[in-house]
């Protein structure tokens, strides 16, 4: 990926973070955004969405953002000089609590690990 399109990712990214914290109420959820990609030719853009809180709010803030992209497809064009404006497209990103799962897995495996060491130290202390 060029340095330009990472450029706009993190601008893009910091602009609508922005835009969304301010403008959005959100009751009992905590939404952020984990980051955006947008295409080589600049008019459209992914932006992956973080939501945390229960499970049926994912589709209702996603639904709200998309319901309300042309708002801050607009807010973009004022903030950010581009030639086009991308096309918003919010998706849910569900790697933090993907990461989550995987270290709780890991300190579990690390527990039973040392449940294991600790009880073949005492077999063969007792032999």
């Amino acid at each position: 990926m060029s340095q330009r399109l990472l450029r706009v990712n993190e601008l893009l990214k910091r602009e609508l973070g922005t835009y969304i914290s301010k403008e959005f109420d959100f009751l009992n959820v905590l939404v952020s955004v984990h980051s955006v990609e947008v295409a080589p030719n600049l008019q459209s853009a992914r932006v992956f969405v973080g939501v945390i809180g229960d499970p049926g709010a994912i589709t209702r803030v996603i639904a709200k953002l998309n319901h309300n992209r042309v708002a801050m497809q607009s807010y973009l064009g004022k903030r950010v000089t581009m030639r086009y404006t991308p096309r918003l497209e919010f998706r849910s990103d569900d790697s933090v609590e993907r990461g989550v799962r995987i270290v709780s897995l890991l300190d579990s495996l690390a527990d039973e690990s040392e449940a294991n060491a600790e009880q073949g130290g005492e077999e063969s202390a007792q032999d």
